[in-house]
């Protein structure tokens, strides 16, 4: 287990998810179903995406290792820059997202409609890029899967239990902002490995 590994996982996936759209999703689908049935559905399908996100990056793992970095780099740069897009489109609108109308669900129908919700959303979401890069620089499978479904989950957890709160005090460009941050120091610590 590469405990370092695992911790920048978590703290990239983490900061990145945290004003993503997934935090927007879990907190609106926790108004309308019971939250602990939205949590478990959220968690199944980042368990899903968490999974194909390590199975890709470790194929691509067998790639030469200058190609993988370089790869990485502009993905955390491209991440980077969608996050300050995000910022800004935030910043200048009201953040108002996902107004839609569900039917009301219980039990078995609310947790199936949460993971479809969340499982449509991932795909190729930058917590899913930023997972197979981390798995094919670090070749730590099992610490990034755990370390990514970690935070996701944590991200999840708060949508579900303290997102209104949440927004009352944190602005939510702010968090994009912060992610950009992450991602950009990302991409210095591997420019520097590929210099060096």
């Amino acid at each position: 287990m590469d405990l370092a590994a695992l911790a920048l996982t978590f703290g990239a996936i983490f900061v990145v998810e945290l004003p993503d759209k997934t935090f927007l999703a879990t907190l609106v689908l926790a108004t309308k179903y019971r939250p602990i049935l939205v949590w478990l559905g959220v968690g199944a399908a980042f368990a899903v995406q968490t999974t194909v996100a390590v199975l890709v990056g470790h194929a691509a793992s067998f790639l030469p290792e200058e190609v993988i970095k370089v790869v990485a780099l502009v993905m955390f740069l491209a991440g980077a820059v969608i996050l300050v897009r995000e910022g800004r489109s935030h910043q200048q609108d009201s953040g108002e997202e996902f107004a839609d109308e569900a039917e009301p669900a219980t039990g078995f129908r609310a947790v199936v409609a949460s993971f479809l919700v969340l499982f449509a959303a991932e795909w190729g979401d930058l917590s899913q890029l930023l997972t197979i890069s981390l798995v094919a620089r670090y070749e730590a499978p099992v610490s990034v899967f755990i370390g990514a479904l970690a935070a996701l989950l944590l991200v999840s957890g708060l949508a579900v239990v303290a997102g209104r709160t949440l927004m009352r005090f944190v602005a939510l460009h702010v968090l994009h902002y912060v992610g950009a941050g992450v991602c950009l120091l990302l991409a210095a610590l591997t420019a520097y490995e590929l210099l060096a």
